[in-house]
């Protein structure tokens, strides 16, 4: 027997416009929001940002593969990982589809990740994944966008991540257990794992500069983690307690 409401045909459908009119007015937030995230002035980057590609050494400019508009996901791979962040990885695995949608639209969409190149192609090559990865493992790109911290930081127990500050815990005891299971997950140790942060960042190149226009952390990543969206509209929802997701070849049966 079902613990949840039930009810007539008739009620549900009164109860499916009244929603209808929340989910209208959540539609118009979010296109303003979209617009007021487009309308942040743009700052200019000028350190010259090194990665290294499946195709060789690149420049950030490089990365937009002869693009205007470049989408970085901070995919949490750090170069002690054995495998990818599960979590990272059932974002990414939406990325391949919109790929070449957002390359007709003069997007670029990328991964980068402080691993070296070796390890994100191989892991890659497991996930069956075919959009661009790239590695900032010699440089500073990953710290100065804040989804990276060093040793020394962690230890001082103080960083900046998602526009605030945050304090590491530098007792790998006092780590919560979702993070030494998902620390475990990718073959390293809580702290390890953790000097990693997600995030997306988004550029523009005009007249042969680049711009920083748009970074987002922690929670602000939901919007692109496509299961999310469907669990949101199945009848248990998101139902979790804790990280209950795999790499989808880690599955069951």
């Amino acid at each position: 027997m079902t613990t949840h409401e039930t009810g007539t045909r008739e009620a549900w459908l009164a109860a499916r416009l009244e929603l209808l009119q929340a989910e209208k007015e959540l539609t118009r937030r979010s296109d303003e929001v979209a617009r007021q995230r487009q309308a942040l002035p743009w700052v200019r980057v000028d350190k010259d940002y090194r990665f290294e590609t499946a195709h060789g050494p690149a420049s950030l400019a490089d990365l937009f593969q002869g693009r205007s508009q470049l989408l970085v996901y901070h995919f949490m791979f750090g170069p002690d990982y054995k495998a990818g962040c599960p979590s990272c990885s059932a974002i990414a695995d939406g990325f391949s589809g919109s790929v070449v949608h957002l390359a007709n639209h003069d997007v670029t969409l990328t991964a980068v990740s402080r691993a070296p190149i070796a390890k994100l192609e191989a892991y890659k090559q497991r996930m069956g994944w075919t959009f661009p990865w790239a590695s900032a493992h010699s440089g500073d790109f990953n710290f100065d966008f804040n989804v990276s911290i060093t040793e020394a930081q962690q230890q001082a127990g103080g960083f900046e991540y998602n526009y605030r500050p945050s304090r590491a815990a530098t007792d790998p005891d006092k780590l919560p257990e979702p993070v030494k299971n998902l620390a475990a997950m990718v073959g390293t140790d809580p702290a390890g794992y953790a000097r990693e942060r997600p995030g997306m960042s988004a550029f523009v190149l005009q007249d042969g500069v680049v711009y920083h226009a748009y970074s987002t952390y922690s929670r602000g990543v939901d919007g692109i983690w496509g299961m999310y969206a469907w669990l949101d509209r199945a009848p248990l929802g998101r139902n979790e307690q804790g990280p209950w997701w795999r790499r989808h070849d880690e599955y069951p049966g």
